[in-house]
Formats: C-alpha cells, sequence, structure tokens
C-alpha cells in the first residue's frame, strides 16, 4: 500500500523533470524499479526476520487406534485373515471363477448378465466391476 502511494508521488513529481531536459518517461520507469526494488529488498528482509522468530512446537501425534484387516476371498466370501494359517479351499486356487460358484451366490436372474451390461444391483457401473468381480 505505501508502494503504491509512492508511485502515485512520483507520477505527480516526475513531470518538473521535463524542465531539466530529461524525458519524464524514462525517468519515471527507472525511479519506479528501483522503488520496487526497495519494495522486495524490505519484503525479503521482513519475511526473513518473522522466519527467524518462529517458534515451533513439536506436539506427539495422537496415538491410532487399532486397524483390523479384513480380506474378502471373491469366491468363497470368507475372511481370509480370520484364521491366517488355514489352507485356502482347493476350489480357490481354480481356473474359471464364475464357473466354479454356486448359482445360489447370485441373486435370481443375475447368472445370465452380460459382463459389460449394467449392474442389476442399480449402481450404474458395468456388472464386472460391480458384483461381477466378486465372481
Amino acid at each position: 500500500r505505501e508502494h503504491l502511494v509512492h508511485l502515485d508521488h512520483l507520477r505527480g513529481v516526475i513531470g518538473l523533470r521535463g524542465y531539466g531536459q530529461r524525458d519524464p518517461l524514462n525517468e519515471y520507469k527507472t525511479e519506479a524499479f528501483s522503488l520496487f526494488e526497495t519494495l522486495l529488498y524490505e519484503l525479503r528482509h521482513d519475511v526473513t526476520r518473522w522466519l527467524m522468530t518462529v517458534e515451533f512446537r513439536f506436539e506427539a501425534p495422537p496415538e491410532l487406534p487399532e486397524f483390523q484387516e479384513i480380506h474378502l476371498n471373491p469366491g468363497t466370501g470368507e475372511n481370509e485373515m480370520a484364521n491366517p494359517g488355514a489352507q485356502l479351499p482347493e476350489q480357490a486356487l481354480e481356473g474359471d471363477a464364475r464357473s466354479r460358484l454356486p448359482v445360489e451366490m447370485l441373486p435370481a436372474g443375475w447368472q445370465n448378465t452380460g459382463r459389460n451390461a449394467s449392474c442389476p444391483c442399480g449402481s450404474g457401473r458395468k456388472f464386472k466391476h460391480c458384483h461381477g468381480a466378486l465372481v
């Protein structure tokens, strides 16, 4: 704000330099640039002084609650982390997941849903990205 006041004052005074056979436009440019450099210097000085006086307070981060890992097996729908020592069922290790699933796992009328068709659940996503990902 103070810089703008200085520039307004300079604009009013610079016309007198025309009487001294000096170009007022060039004089205004040089004087305004020197005022701008002074502004930048003072700004850097003030910011540096402020940064040198800042005191940091380090606080311990709050304790996070213990999280529980849940990994659902898409083939069986069971939590794989519930029994970490248990072996995976043999059918989970075999080929095409959709062919080995019992028909009861899919709701009625969903067995013939195409992969690129919208999901019958009404989410608006493709079947392969919604419920089809589980089968």
